[in-house]
Parts: C-alpha cells; structure tokens; sequence
C-alpha cells in the first residue's frame, strides 16, 4: 500500500470533502492517475466550513457542497479556467433555512439540500451560468418519528437525489424510517409519496440501479439494505425485500453509511462505519435480488462515503483522516487494497471529468 503526497499532474480530479470543525482542509483537490487510481492532492479551499458533501454540475464545471453547520448552507465553486486544479467560491454561501444540511442533489434548475438536523429539505435555485441564486425558493418540513427513542425522536432528512427520469426528487429520511418523493411547484419541493420501510431500521442512503428500475435503501441503524422497485411513471417506491451488509450479527459498533452500484449494475458496495469494512452484494436477475458476497477492511477507521470510477473504489474514512482506494475484481467486484492519501476529518470523495476537458 503506497502513501501519496501533495504534488501535480494532468488527467482527472478528485474532489474530497471534510469537516473543517473537526481539524478538516475544507474541500480538497487531488490529482487521480487513470492507470493506478492513486490520488495526489493539489490544492484546498477552506471558505465554507463543514464542507461534508459534495455534488459536480452535470458538465464538470461547478462543484457544489453543503456547509454541515447549525446555520445550514449551500455553496458553489468554479471548477474552470486556467487554474483547474483550484477551486473559486461564485460567492457567499446560501442559508437553507435550516439545521444541519448532510446531503445535497442537482434536481430541476436547483440544488436540494437534505437537513438532518431540522428534518427538512431545501431548494436553491440555480441560475444558467451554475451559479446559487442569492436565496431559497422553498423548504418542505418532514413530519414523524421513530422507535429509536434517541435517534428517530423527529424527522432526520439525510439524503435528496433525482430519481434517473430527472422526473423526480427522492429523500432518505432517518428519523421517520421514510423514502420521500417529491415534485418541485414553481421552486418549491412538494411531497408527492413516502414508503415506510422496517421501523427503527434509519434508513440513510439510497443508491439506483443502472436500469432505472430499482433502488437500493442502505440503513444505518440497522445493517441491511432494503431493494425496492421504482417506477419512475408514477414516482412510486415499492419494498421488494432486504439484504444484510454483514456477515451473521456484529460485535461492537455497526453503523451502515455509504452506498454504491456498480455501472454494469452487476455489484452494489456499502462501508460500514464500526466494523471498518466495505461489503460486496452481488445482483441477481435485472436487479430485483441482493446477496452478501463478502467484506474487506476499508482502509482506515469510520468509513463515512465512498464512490466507485473506472474500476476503483475510493473510500473516505473520517476518524483516520484519509481517502483509501481499491482496485475492482471485474469478475468477483472484491475490492483489493491500492493506497491512500491523508485529509484529516474525511467525509466524502467525488470523481470529476479529465482537467484537459475542463
């Protein structure tokens, strides 16, 4: 396993996001050899604190990130020009009236962001350079409990997505054990269905299939993943069945956090915050069908996301401060372990376009 230091070099972006609060670079930029998958960091930008999640424009050009604080935001970076490998903040971040915000998504001309803490879900709009217009055009406040007294006290929004139409915006709610689809009305997220899956189960993060057909729920306070059915004509999510992500019942902590599909949809990985490890599901049929496969040490300590790219996996481990990264077996989806790179208080890793096509 190789260690990486700062330095240059052409060809892809990674860009990793940390919390700053917790000793965190802020939004870090890092070089990634298309061969060997290694990443080498280049540059940081530290003008939103807690940047724990990020999103790219679908053209590569703007790198989108909430700011995970009490006050909540969202905040926007040019990823152009002729310093590619630097990031320029497109101006002051943007409150999302509310608490927390853990997640966001790019759905209809604006950013969705998913506040954990006030349990709600905000729409920024966006203006046709990218840019975050000055404020949000609307929140939509979830309601309900759970049966986890300490956890699912109230409403926990912790993830926001489009569905693969484009047609639809999807949210992950923790505190309600809830799936929640919404439509946008003039700017403002309007709740058109939620599915209720296992009660006490805090479902986190939802993942699609490459066919658009079904979707994969991870929970967090429960290791399982939930395979549902999708139907993107009525905006409908229907429970199928579960998968666990760990082999027999865990010793000591298991907290379930990130989630991926592989793009021939033969392969679906999770990491597991406690145990440290990354499982391998393999897909049955269309995708109707997920079985355990097997786990792999994830590289360091509290695996908070990860992100699969052109035959590797890239695992950001918040509490060993570093991104890990894994070469795929084509045939098993095994994860092997390749290097890593140190960002303290790491919580997410995203893939961009080639800096040549920038």
């Amino acid at each position: 396993m190789t260690d990486v230091g700062a330095g240059g070099g052409g060809g892809r972006r990674a860009f990793i996001g940390s919390f700053t609060s917790a000793g965190g670079p802020g939004v870090v930029v890092a070089a990634v050899d298309e061969a060997s998958g290694a990443l080498t960091v280049l540059s940081r930008a530290d003008d939103v604190p807690d940047p724990s999640y990020l999103a790219l424009s679908p053209g590569g050009d703007t790198l989108y990130t909430v700011s995970e604080t009490a006050e909540g935001a969202v905040a926007a970076y040019r990823v152009t020009g002729d310093e590619a490998d630097k990031l320029v903040l497109t101006g002051p971040p943007v409150p999302v009236q509310g608490d927390g915000p853990t997640h966001l998504g790019l759905v209809a001309g604006h950013v969705l962001a998913a506040n954990y803490g006030s349990g709600s879900v905000t729409a920024v709009p966006l203006r046709a350079d990218g840019t975050l217009a000055e404020a949000a055009s609307g929140v939509l406040r979830h309601t309900g409990s759970g049966p986890d007294e300490q956890r699912q006290e109230g409403p926990h929004a912790h993830q926001v997505q489009p569905d693969p139409s484009g047609r639809w915006a999807v949210g992950v709610d923790l505190g309600t054990d809830g799936v929640l689809v919404y439509e946008l009305d003039a700017g403002v997220p309007v709740l058109h269905r939620q599915t209720t899956l296992r009660p006490g189960s805090g479902p986190r993060h939802l993942a699609f299939h490459p066919n658009g057909s079904y979707a994969y729920v991870l929970h967090e306070l429960a290791p399982i993943v939930t395979v549902c059915r999708w139907d993107s004509g009525s905006g409908e999510l229907t429970p199928l069945g579960e998968a666990p992500v760990l082999p027999g019942t865990p010793d000591g902590d298991a907290y379930p956090s990130g989630i991926v599909v592989s793009p021939d949809g033969r392969f679906v990985w999770t990491a597991t915050r406690g145990q440290d490890v990354l499982s391998v599901l393999t897909v049955d049929g269309d995708g109707e069908k997920l079985a355990l496969a097997g786990t792999v040490p994830c590289g360091g300590h509290w695996p908070r996301a990860l992100t699969a790219s052109e035959g590797f996996l890239y695992v950001a481990n918040e509490r060993s401060g570093n991104v890990s990264w894994f070469a795929v077996d084509p045939d098993t989806g095994m994860p092997g372990p390749e290097g890593s790179v140190e960002v303290a208080a790491a919580s997410c890793v995203i893939l961009g376009r080639s800096a040549d096509r920038y």
